[in-house]
């Protein structure tokens, strides 16, 4: 394994992650408000980060707030 090789590669896979995540998160909330389906404050939210092949599951909880404090 080359460890800069690894290292830039999961750097780029992670950004990825983050950018496309936020922009699935922003769609859904807009139109959540937007129809009225949203009612509060704050979104409890889940990712779950899988890779098979070396036996990884790993589960990260949070919330988004909506208003106020971030």
């Amino acid at each position: 394994m080359n460890d800069e090789s690894f290292n830039l590669s999961m750097r780029k896979f992670l950004k990825t992650v983050g950018v496309t995540s936020q922009q699935k998160i922003e769609e859904a909330v807009r139109a959540a408000v937007a129809n009225g389906t949203l009612k509060s404050d704050s979104l409890a939210v889940k990712v779950t980060l899988t890779i098979d092949e070396v036996g990884l599951t790993h589960k990260v909880d949070g919330t988004i707030q909506l208003k106020g404090d971030a």
